[in-house]
């Protein structure tokens, strides 16, 4: 089962439906144990970095995600995938969920306009489990005005959007993945990354 995960924050019933369309078991929750009892977890998200992240505090979850996202499969969606670095600037500086080294700073890029909203060609860049086999044209959907600053190591995918490279897939080589993008929103190659991410459960 993957558990997605609903702290208030979350474009949570299109990843389920996503999920039920593709014929794996998914499930909305706030549940701790739930969460603990996961094979895999899924952190959506939409809004502002701040208070997305007090709404975890108040849920009660982060030091449960921070647990479990090093055990099992762990997927953040758009803001979902912001929280999962170290630091966030979105009207305020304000602590992630440190699961991957990086930052999340202002998109910038002179003569485009901000927030990037529409579909974009991945660039691949490092190996990445969930972007095996994938077409050579693949575009996938975008909206949002932060992007992350991470380490190249990390990222495994980005997308140019005029001067700028916006990470689109972040892996920690293990376990922690992040797409940018609403792969729930993507068409047919969202839906192969979400195949292929349930496709990690043991």
């Amino acid at each position: 089962m993957i558990a997605i995960i609903d702290y208030g924050a979350g474009n949570i019933f299109s990843v389920k439906n996503a999920l039920d369309y593709l014929g794996l078991a998914g499930e909305l929750t706030s549940d701790p144990e739930a969460i603990r009892k996961a094979d895999a977890l899924i952190l959506p998200g939409v809004g502002a970095f701040p208070s997305a992240m007090q709404m975890l505090h108040d849920s009660g979850l982060t030091n449960i995600i921070q647990e479990e996202a090093h055990k099992k499969p762990f997927l953040g969606i758009c803001l979902g995938m912001q929280l999962i670095f170290e630091k966030g600037y979105e009207f305020e500086e304000c602590n992630g969920l440190g699961l991957i080294p990086g930052k999340v700073e202002k998109i910038v890029a002179p003569d485009m306009v901000i927030p990037h909203m529409g579909w974009n060609k991945l660039e691949m860049q490092h190996d990445c489990p969930i972007l095996r086999n994938m077409p050579e044209e693949s575009y996938v959907y975008f909206v949002h005005s932060y992007q992350a600053v991470v380490p190249d190591e990390y990222l495994a995918a980005y997308v140019e959007y005029g001067p700028a490279k916006i990470p689109a897939m972040v892996y920690d080589g293990k376990t922690v993945y992040g797409a940018q993008f609403h792969p729930e929103k993507s068409g047919e190659i969202g839906l192969q990354i979400l195949r292929n991410f349930g496709g990690l459960i043991q």
